[in-house]
C-alpha cells in the first residue's frame, strides 16, 4: 500500500491563508473575537520569528566568513564575486523601493486599532552612519538591532580568520554547528508557519473585509515586475558586457535551472542543476564551484527586492511614508543580510523582520504578506539563482582576461 503524500508546507501555508480570508469574512461582525482569541496565537509565531533572527543573522554571517578564508587561494576571485553580489544586490533592493514607492498609491491604508502605528521622527543620515556600529557587546542583541548584529558579525568573523586556521579550528567548528542548530529551529518554526498566517492574517481581514485582499494582487504585481525587469536589465547588461557572451544564450542555457528553482524555492536546492547549466556556458569549474555556493548563501538579490517591495507596503498599510534615511536603512540592511539569508524556502519571511525591524515598522505587518510568502518566493528564488549564475560568467570571462594578460606579459 503506499503511503499518502503528505502537503507540502507551501500547501499548507496557501491553505491557510484561503482559510484566514474565508473566515474574515466570515466573522467582520465578531472582528473583536478574532482579535482577543484568534490573534493571540499569531503573536507566539512573531515573538518565536523575532527570537530566531538575531542568532540566525549573527552565527550564519559569521560561518560565511569563515568559509571565505578560501578567498586567499584564489585571490582576486573571491573579491571580484564579493563585489558583483554586494552591487547586484544593492541595485535590486533600489528597484524594489523604486517601485514599490511608484506603484504606493495602489495600496491601502489599512485604518483599524490592531494595525494603528505612530512613526517616530527618523534620525539624520550621520546618525543612521553612527549607529550602525555597536558600543555594548550584549545590547544590539538585545535590543534586535540588525546592523549592528551584521557589523558584530563581521568583525568576528573576520578576526577568526586572522587568527589563523591551527589556533581556531575547535571555534570554527564550533561556529559552523551553532550555525546548523538555529538554522534547524528556524526549520521547526517555519512549520508552524501555516497557524501562524491563519492566526494573523484572520482577524485583519475579519477588520478590514475584501480591501487588503485587492491590495495582495497588487504588491505581487509590483514585486513581479521588478524580478523581471532586474533579470533582463541588470544580469543581461553584466553578462554581455562583462561577461562577453550573448544574453539570449545565457537564459537559454539557464532555463533548467531557473525552472526547477520556480519550482522548488530554494537556492541551495537548485544548485546541482546551476552547476551544470553555468558550466554548459563555458564557466570553468574551478570558479564555478567556489561562486555558486558562496552565492546560494550570500547572494539574494530576489529576497532584496521582495524586502524593498514589502517594506514600502506595509508602511502604505499602516499609513506611513518612509523617509530617505529610512530608505537608505532599508538598502543598507538588506544588502548586509542577504549574507545571513539561508538559501532554503521561506527563510526570506525571516529577513523582512530584520529589514522592517531597522527601520521601526511592526513586525506584525508580515501578516499581509505571508500568505503568500511562497509565490513572492518562487520568484525571488529564479532571480537568485540566475544572479549567481551571471557572477560565473562574469568572474570567469574577467579571470581567462587576466590569465591571457598574464601570458602575454611572460611571453
Amino acid at each position: 500500500m503506499k503511503e499518502k503524500k503528505k502537503l507540502s508546507l507551501a500547501g499548507q501555508i496557501f491553505i491557510a491563508l484561503i482559510l484566514a480570508i474565508i473566515a474574515g469574512l466570515l466573522m467582520q461582525s465578531h472582528a473583536e473575537f478574532a482579535e482577543n482569541y484568534i490573534k493571540p496565537f499569531g503573536t507566539i509565531f512573531l515573538n518565536l520569528l523575532k527570537f530566531i533572527v538575531v542568532p540566525i543573522v549573527l552565527f550564519s554571517i559569521m560561518s560565511g566568513i569563515i568559509s571565505m578564508s578560501d578567498i586567499k587561494k584564489v585571490g582576486s576571485i573571491g573579491l571580484k564575486t564579493v563585489i558583483y553580489y554586494f552591487c547586484t544586490t544593492a541595485f535590486a533592493i533600489t528597484f524594489g523601493l523604486l517601485f514599490g514607492n511608484l506603484f504606493k498609491n495602489a495600496f491601502p491604508v489599512v485604518a483599524t486599532t490592531d494595525l494603528s502605528y505612530e512613526v517616530t521622527e527618523a534620525p539624520s543620515l550621520m546618525d543612521t552612519i553612527v549607529n550602525i556600529f555597536p558600543s555594548n557587546f550584549i545590547a544590539p542583541m538585545s535590543e534586535s538591532n540588525m546592523l549592528q548584529v551584521i557589523v558584530m558579525a563581521l568583525i568576528f568573523g573576520f578576526s577568526i580568520i586572522l587568527i589563523g586556521s591551527e589556533k581556531n579550528s575547535r571555534l570554527v567548528t564550533a561556529i559552523n554547528d551553532l550555525n546548523e542548530v538555529f538554522m534547524k529551529s528556524m526549520e521547526l518554526i517555519l512549520k508552524l508557519s501555516p497557524i501562524g498566517v491563519f492566526c494573523l492574517l484572520c482577524p485583519v481581514i475579519a477588520a478590514n473585509g475584501s480591501n487588503i485582499i485587492a491590495s495582495l494582487a497588487m504588491v505581487l504585481l509590483t514585486a513581479y515586475l521588478c524580478y523581471v525587469i532586474h533579470v533582463v536589465v541588470v544580469y543581461s547588461l553584466a553578462v554581455k558586457a562583462i561577461g562577453g557572451l550573448s544574453p539570449l544564450k545565457f537564459f537559454k542555457g539557464m532555463l533548467p535551472a531557473m525552472m526547477f528553482a520556480f519550482s522548488s524555492s530554494s537556492s541551495v536546492g537548485t544548485l546541482p542543476i546551476n552547476l551544470e547549466c553555468v558550466e554548459g556556458l563555458g564557466a570553468s569549474r574551478e570558479i564555478s564551484s567556489f561562486v555558486l555556493p558562496l552565492g546560494a548563501t550570500i547572494n539574494m538579490d530576489g529576497t532584496a527586492i521582495y524586502q524593498g517591495v514589502c517594506a514600502i507596503f506595509i508602511a502604505s498599510c499602516y499609513g506611513i511614508t518612509l523617509t530617505p534615511t529610512q530608505m537608505l536603512t532599508v538598502v543598507l540592511t538588506a544588502t548586509l543580510a542577504s549574507i545571513g539569508t539561508a538559501g532554503v524556502p521561506g527563510a526570506g519571511m525571516v529577513m523582512l523582520a530584520m529589514v522592517l525591524t531597522s527601520v521601526g515598522l511592526p513586525v506584525d505587518g508580515i501578516a499581509l504578506v505571508a500568505g503568500v510568502d511562497r509565490i513572492f518566493d518562487m520568484g525571488r528564488t529564479v532571480v537568485n539563482i540566475t544572479g549567481d549564475a551571471s557572477c560565473c560568467i562574469v568572474v570567469s570571462n574577467l579571470e581567462k582576461k587576466r590569465e591571457a594578460r598574464k601570458s602575454a606579459r611572460n611571453a
